[in-house]
């Protein structure tokens, strides 16, 4: 049960690392990034669902990701942000939160009987 803990520790921080990587990939390989960055996203979720074996693993590194997505569009005082507003940023932004939302709308994988 403390393990637990320390999983959903790991999978918010995952899911930041997982935004900050996205951020930057999808506006550098467009479309491709776009696939990619969507890509690692779907798999973070999907992981933290198997890890936990809850949806809360989910909720965790959704919750790190979105925050980290939400703080890099905001910029800086100055006018400085990581997105310009385009196609590939809504479509990541959107796409996903689609992403998360399924993967936290999966049923349970049972475990394997002995």
């Amino acid at each position: 049960m403390k393990f637990r803990y320390v999983w959903y520790v790991l999978l918010v921080v995952l899911g930041a690392l997982v935004g900050i990587a996205g951020s930057l990939v999808q506006a550098a390989w467009f479309p491709g990034g776009v696939l990619l960055a969507l890509l690692a996203s779907a798999a973070v979720f999907y992981g933290g669902l198997r890890a936990t074996g809850t949806q809360l693993g989910v909720v965790f590194a959704g919750a790190g990701w979105l925050v980290t997505i939400v703080l890099l569009s905001l910029g800086r005082p100055e006018g400085d942000g990581l997105f310009g507003g385009g196609l590939g940023e809504m479509v990541f932004l959107l796409g996903g939160m689609a992403l998360a939302v399924m993967c936290a709308t999966m049923s349970r994988v049972a475990p394997p009987a002995p």
